[in-house]
This record gives C-alpha cells, structure tokens and sequence, in this order.
C-alpha cells in the first residue's frame, strides 16, 4: 500500500507545485476579460463560478475513463500506479492546462482551429476529423457501458437503455450550456469523487484485501509488455487527447483568467487521483492476473457493481449507478456536444438558432448510436489510440505556443516527444496496426519520434 500512498501524495502535491511552474510559464493575466464576457451568446459562451467550471470540466473528463481504463489497466500491475502518476503530472497536467489555456486566450476556439494558428493549416482538417471521432466514440463506449449494467440491474433489454441514453444525448447536445450542464453535473462530480472515496476507503479498512507493491518484476505480469499497451490502455487517468476537445466548453464559461490552474490542472490532477484508487481496488479486489484477465478487454462495468456490492453494501448500488451509470452518460453528451462545436467552428456555423445546432447534433448522434453495436473492446482501443494521437498534436500545438511567446517550452516539447513514441509504439505492434515484433516495433519508433522532432524543432524555433 507504500506505492499507492506515496503516488497519491505526488498527484497532490503536483497540483501545488508543478500546476504552478506550469502557470507562472504561460504568465496569467487576471484583468483580460476571458470569451464568457466579451462573446456572450446565451448558449456555449456563458461566465461560470469557478467551483461549477471545475466540477463541471471534471466530469466532462471524467466519466467512464479514469474507471474502465485503470480497471483494465490494473492487469499489468502496480507499474499502472507511476504511469498514473508521472503521466497525470507531467503530461496529462500540462496537456490539459494548455489546451484550456490556448482556448481561452483564442475567444474560445476550438482545438483544430488552436492548431491551425500555430502549426499551420494543413493539419487543422486531421485534428478535427480526430476529435470529432474521438467524440463519437466516447459517446459510444460510454452509452455502452451504462446500459450493459442499467440491463443488469432492471432486465430490460441493452439496447432500449442505448436508445433511452441516446435521447438524452440529443437534448443535452443542442440545449444551452446552463440548462443541463451548468445545473446538474456539479452535483454527479461530487457523487462521483464521494463514490471514489468510499470505495478506496473501504478497501484499506477491510484486512482481506491488501493494495500491491510496485516491484520492477511486475512491468512483466502478463504476455503483453508494459510499452505501449499500458500506456495506451490507461488514457483518461494519465493523458488524453478527449479532454482537448471537452476545454473549449468550459473556456468559454470562464470568468477569470486565474481560474485556468483550478480548472484544468487541477481536474486532471482529480482524475488522476480518481483512476489511482480505481486500479489499486482493482488490483485488490481480484487479487491479481488471472481474475482481472477475464475482464480486461470487456465491459468492465459489472465488475464495477460487484466491487461496489461488496465493498460498500446497498450505498454501493446507490452510488454505483451514480458512478457507472449517470457520470459516463454526462460526459457522452459534452462529447458530442464538443463534436458540434468543432463542426460548427471548422464551417463557421453560427450555432445561435436551435435548428442550426441540431443539423449538426443528430446526425452525429445517430453515427454514435450505431458504433454500440460493434464491439466495446474494438471501439475503445480505437478510442484510446484516436486519442493519444490527438494529444500528441495538443502538446506539439501548445509548444510552438510557448516559442511565439518566446517561453520556456520544455515543459511541452518533452510530454509531446513521449506521447509521439507511444503513439508509434502502439500503431506498429498493436493487432489493430502493423502487428510488428516489438523490439523491431520499438526501434522504428524511436528513430521516427527522433525525426518528428527534429523536424518539428527546425521548422518552428
């Protein structure tokens, strides 16, 4: 249990230290009136108190990721706990950070237009592509894993949950964003961390579970390396590409330019936080590799419900519902909802009239709805690749940022460097790739990561 206290002690203390070298980097300015004010509009641009855009951004986040990642991450052993950690502080901190940052800076723009601003226009229409996917697919994972445990709970049939979800999706995606969102989801933030907590809780009082060790044998649990698959597998509690898509939401409800590091680091920080206990309970509650193989790769949201069952009795399917139900169906619909955006932005689609919105919205809902019949296993290695490679361009975006201001940009340039190996990694050895060896895969990465920054390096310093 030393491993997982002294990482949950890092991810803290990171907040208060490293969120802050982050923050004096981009030099905030406290008297810039931020988009909520200047661009007003009653519907995505609308200033909210800072307490409601943090718990508001922590769930749009949030959701399934941070749970059904480190549960099917957990497989590979406590090695999950410092990738949870170094990533959420040095990556996915810095990720989130800057892409709120840049948002807020550029009225609100979204990610793809960000990118075309400082890396140029020819990758603007790739970014959107991606983060329009990777909304779709979050829906769809997300809706998903929601009905299959709502199906076991109440015998009703999946996929009369999916349509039920999917009919929620439509209303939350064209609606303003203080009519649901704005209203409601701060308090499914705070179910969702009290959820965490006991669970965590119950866990370390109870004598028949013990939290493993960190060991370097354990980067060896199981026929599948450590690099890349862990890294790609635990995505929303470390580094995610998603969360760049969802910070434009909440950067244009932001009413001071101070509330950047609250906001964005610290809501990755939580969830970092969030995915560290759900991997320790999952390690635990299994009791190692042979249990948590069985789920690795499916649905995980049973596993979620009997972890809570057994762990905190009939609160446990109070707040398991809470949890597994509703917190992954209100990031599906700012999925979609930052789809729309993004759409909107790419063809300068004003999105003032509610049939303008839902030209946009129901057409990409009814793509979502149709990816819940494929595979769950599929869909999220798609997402979680989709993703990475999203992020990846965010740090590369976010770095030229800091040259134009003429700041230190390491803090970018590395996270942005290890995101690319990965990225590489997984693609050339993955089933879903190039299927390569991996020490053949693993060279090839190396020497094109190299190249990509060396080329990014020469052309943008």
């Amino acid at each position: 249990m030393y491993s997982f206290i002294i990482c949950l002690l890092a991810l803290i203390a990171s907040y208060f230290v490293y969120g802050k070298i982050v923050e004096r980097t981009v030099g905030v300015d406290e008297t810039k009136e931020t988009p909520a004010y200047r661009l007003h509009d009653g519907v995505d641009y609308m200033p909210m108190s800072r307490i409601r855009a943090f718990l508001v951004h922590f769930l749009n986040i949030a959701g399934l990721g941070p749970i059904f990642g480190a549960i099917q991450g957990a497989l590979f052993g406590p090695a999950a706990f410092l990738w949870i950690t170094l990533g959420t502080i040095f990556i996915g901190g810095v990720h989130d950070f800057f892409s709120g940052f840049m948002s807020l800076r550029n009225d609100g723009l979204t990610m793809p237009n960000i990118v075309s601003k400082y890396l140029g226009s020819k990758i603007k229409e790739v970014v959107a592509i991606l983060i329009v996917l990777t909304g779709i697919f979050v829906a769809a994972t997300f809706a998903t894993g929601a009905a299959d445990l709502l199906a076991d709970l109440t015998n009703v049939h999946i996929h009369i949950w999916i349509i039920i979800i999917f009919a929620y999706f439509l209303i939350a995606t064209i609606f303003p964003v203080d009519k649901i969102i704005g209203r409601i989801y701060p308090i499914f933030g705070v179910l969702f961390l009290i959820m965490a907590v006991l669970m965590t809780g119950a866990l370390i009082l109870n004598p028949g579970y013990t939290i493993p060790e960190f060991t370097t044998q354990g980067l060896y649990l199981t026929d599948k390396t450590i690099f890349p698959y862990l890294f790609v597998t635990i995505a929303c509690g470390a580094i995610s590409g998603f969360h760049a898509s969802q910070s434009p939401i909440v950067a244009r409800c932001i009413e001071n330019e101070n509330d950047s590091r609250p906001v964005f680091f610290g809501a990755m920080v939580l969830e970092g936080i969030t995915a560290l206990c759900w991997a320790a309970i999952a390690m635990a509650f299994f009791h190692g590799q042979p249990q948590l193989a069985v789920i690795y790769g499916s649905s995980p949201s049973v596993a979620v419900y009997e972890m809570a069952k057994t762990l905190i009795g009939p609160v446990g399917l109070i707040l398991t519902i809470a949890g597994v139900v509703i917190c992954p169906i209100t990031s599906g619909d700012t999925a979609l909802r930052s789809s729309r955006i993004t759409i909107a932005d790419h063809f300068d689609h004003g999105q003032d009239k509610l049939i303008t919105r839902l030209k946009i919205g129901l057409p990409l809902g009814l793509v979502a709805f149709g990816l819940t019949f494929v595979d769950f296993s599929l869909i999220w290695r798609y997402f979680a690749w989709s993703q990475l490679i999203v992020a990846t361009i965010v740090l590369f975006t976010a770095t030229a940022y800091l040259i134009k201001k003429e700041k230190p940009y390491i803090i970018t340039l590395a996270p942005a460097v290890v995101c690319t190996l990965i990225g590489f990694a997984y693609i050339l050895q993955a089933k879903e790739g190039l299927r390569l060896p991996s020490m053949t895969a693993n060279i090839i990465s190396v020497i094109a990561t190299v190249i990509v920054t060396a080329i990014f390096i020469k052309k943008y310093r």
